[in-house]
């Protein structure tokens, strides 16, 4: 009899799982319990894959050899619990990709913010290096998918906590833990050191011939090192002292001190800038330096790396105004890091749906840098009651081109209009990438 998988969940990371598990010869059955999208439906039904979507059949799931959960799946859904009960094995996708890719080198980053943009800073540096390189996982194609259909000698893996928490063998050559701040703490029953030790599984089968990159700045990242320590080979990054090894700034300079030969170049020269940008730099050349990377690739790639769509992502001048698109911040700790980077004042369109967000971490640089907050969603309100008094100017607007034409309206040359909403934006838009988009349109129809 064929190894029963099932896979709950048809997202990216399921199907890819579903693709995998079929060319390894399991028997796949996918369960949605919402919509799967037509692309999605297309690929199944071409790989002879059966699926339902709509519900979950509860008689068939609860008769797997193994299930392959969806990140998206809490864990106190009534179907989990009925899973738990039976003894059903549960793994994430990552799992399973790993399992047919055990002999590749694997690179996987993880944090509450930076995660994108230093797998995808990684993945340049490999890729300029001329190496054989894949940028897979919560950023673009799943790694399982990547498995299945165009396997490669190299993984750069964006890996989130949910991801972590089904992991039974998974172990990166390479982990980097960029920083730990609250977030999704509903899934972890408010209690921060379950996160925290969640993102630390990153490192749970590493052995002293994997790398750990951590940045010894994170004050979460720190206390558990001191608690547990990990038996992986540890490197460090800091901006706030120089190191014997590991990545810091001296002298206004970036410097990497990996196995002898260290990597130098002027702060200045890095295609990213801001201060939590220094950080995602650092672990990224530190990553390309285990892997024996020449430092003048480390170097060529840092000063030529271009930055994601919707991740502070320059769109255009009018009339002397700046348009930034930070879509992807969909938490506050992503818009301090993004308030913290621009020097010039600042329009700043926010909103969306809460989630229960603590807004007071930004209301300092709100105050010293922001002219005007324009809110933008179905109710502003958690963001007009904690942030109205720090800025002189407050705007309700329920639309993105409302927004933009506000914000225009309230800026004058020499300042920056930013989309940075803190939020997540399922009330007027799919996902932070439609919102970006309908941003960079609603900016070159001014």
């Amino acid at each position: 009899m064929a190894h029963k998988l099932i896979i709950l969940g048809a997202g990216e990371s399921g199907i890819g799982a579903a693709l995998l598990g079929k060319q390894q010869g399991y028997d796949v059955f996918v369960s949605e319990g919402g919509i799967i999208k037509d692309n999605y439906k297309q690929e199944l039904a071409v790989n002879h894959i059966t699926f339902e979507e709509g519900h979950h059949s509860w008689d068939i799931i609860l008769n797997a050899d193994e299930i392959v959960k969806s990140p998206g799946i809490p864990e106190k859904t009534e179907l989990m619990k009925k899973v738990r009960e039976k003894g059903i094995p549960v793994i994430s996708e990552i799992e399973l990709a790993y399992r047919f890719s055990k002999g590749k080198k694997i690179i996987a980053i993880t944090g509450s913010n930076g995660k994108s943009t230093t797998t995808a800073l990684t993945y340049h540096i490999f890729k300029t290096a001329g190496l054989d390189v894949a940028m897979v996982g919560n950023i673009g194609v799943s790694y399982a998918r990547q498995v299945a259909t165009a396997p490669a000698e190299y993984y750069v893996i964006e890996i989130s906590s949910f991801q972590l928490d089904d992991i039974v063998e998974f172990k990166p050559n390479v982990a980097i833990l960029l920083n730990i701040t609250p977030d999704h703490l509903d899934r972890y029953d408010y209690k921060m050191e379950n996160y925290v030790a969640s993102k630390f599984r990153i490192a749970m089968n590493q052995t002293k011939e994997d790398y750990f990159i951590y940045c010894m700045d994170d004050p979460e990242i720190m206390q558990h090192l001191a608690q547990q320590p990990i038996y992986s080979t540890s490197i460090p990054f800091t901006i706030m002292k120089p190191l014997k090894e590991g990545g810091f700034i001296a002298n206004e300079q970036l410097q990497i001190l990996v196995d002898g030969e260290p990597v130098i170049m002027s702060m200045y020269d890095l295609a990213l800038k801001g201060k939590h940008n220094l950080y995602n730099s650092m672990a990224a050349a530190i990553a390309g330096r285990t892997m024996d990377i020449r430092k003048e690739k480390i170097r060529e790639s840092l000063a030529s790396f271009k930055s994601l769509e919707h991740r502070m992502e320059y769109v255009a001048t009018v009339k002397g105004v700046d348009f930034i698109n930070d879509s992807k911040a969909t938490n506050v700790n992503s818009v301090w890091f993004a308030l913290e980077s621009i020097e010039k004042p600042i329009v700043l369109i926010m909103g969306g749906v809460d989630k229960g967000n603590d807004y007071s971490a930004i209301r300092d640089l709100v105050k010293e840098k922001v002219k005007a907050i324009i809110c933008m969603g179905i109710d502003n309100t958690p963001i007009i009651e904690a942030l109205s008094k720090d800025t002189p100017v407050m705007i309700n607007t329920s639309s993105m081109m409302e927004a933009v034409q506000a914000a225009f309206q309230q800026a004058t040359k020499g300042d920056v209009v930013m989309l940075s909403p803190a939020c997540a934006s399922f009330d007027l838009f799919k996902n932070y990438e439609d919102r970006g988009r309908k941003f960079k349109e609603a900016v070159k129809a001014l």
